[in-house]
């Protein structure tokens, strides 16, 4: 038996043994995890962002301009320090208001105008009108400023309805997903491990 599959198995099981207690089998595996998520990412941060985008650029193609990016990253690492722990604070001013400059429109257009537009004009089929009346009456179930009685009250009634019924869709998917997973793990430890099924 392949020494891959051992491994995987054993790790699978202190896993699944956290379904009994919280062991050091499980700490084992959790903290393993982390860790070789964590070498991961170092390695994949270096080759992928460092080496191509600071290193390479100033020490080859002698851009200087490269370094202050470079001192920037430096500053984020500085968290770790308390008595200089003050200046990360630049960097993570900048990170933020670049952040917010550049996603803020990009965010406004992708999820409020394309999806206005989307439920605005698809009146021609059944699916577009029920999302219309789905929006509406959710957004007048969420508006506090009139009391709900009377046609607004029982439109309110209505979103909440449509809001049981994506809360229960939302649980149902997550459930189902993680079923898929647990069938993914019982087909690898029965059929590759045990070979009890095939």
């Amino acid at each position: 038996m392949d020494i891959g599959i051992i491994i995987a198995a054993f790790l699978t099981l202190c896993i699944f043994s956290f379904l009994y207690r919280d062991n050091p089998f499980y700490k084992f595996a959790e903290h393993l995890l982390v860790g070789v998520s964590v070498g991961y990412v170092l390695v994949i941060a270096l080759n992928t962002t460092v080496m191509p985008k600071l290193i390479s650029p100033v020490f080859r193609d002698g851009r200087f301009d490269y370094i202050i990016p470079g001192i920037l990253g430096v500053f984020m690492l500085l968290r770790f320090f308390p008595k200089y722990a003050w200046l990360s604070r630049i960097s993570i001013a900048l990170i933020i208001g670049a952040g917010a400059g550049v996603a803020i429109p990009a965010t406004i257009q992708a999820k409020i105008f394309a999806q206005m537009q989307a439920t605005m004009l698809n009146f021609a089929s059944v699916d577009g009108i029920i999302v219309f009346v789905g929006i509406a009456t959710t957004l007048a179930y969420f508006f506090f400023s009139k009391e709900h009685k009377g046609w607004f009250g029982k439109t309110a009634r209505a979103g909440t309805w449509f809001l049981m019924i994506f809360f229960g869709a939302t649980s149902g998917y997550t459930v189902m997903s993680r079923i898929s997973l647990l069938i993914g793990r019982m087909q690898f430890l029965l059929g590759d491990f045990l070979h009890v099924i095939k």
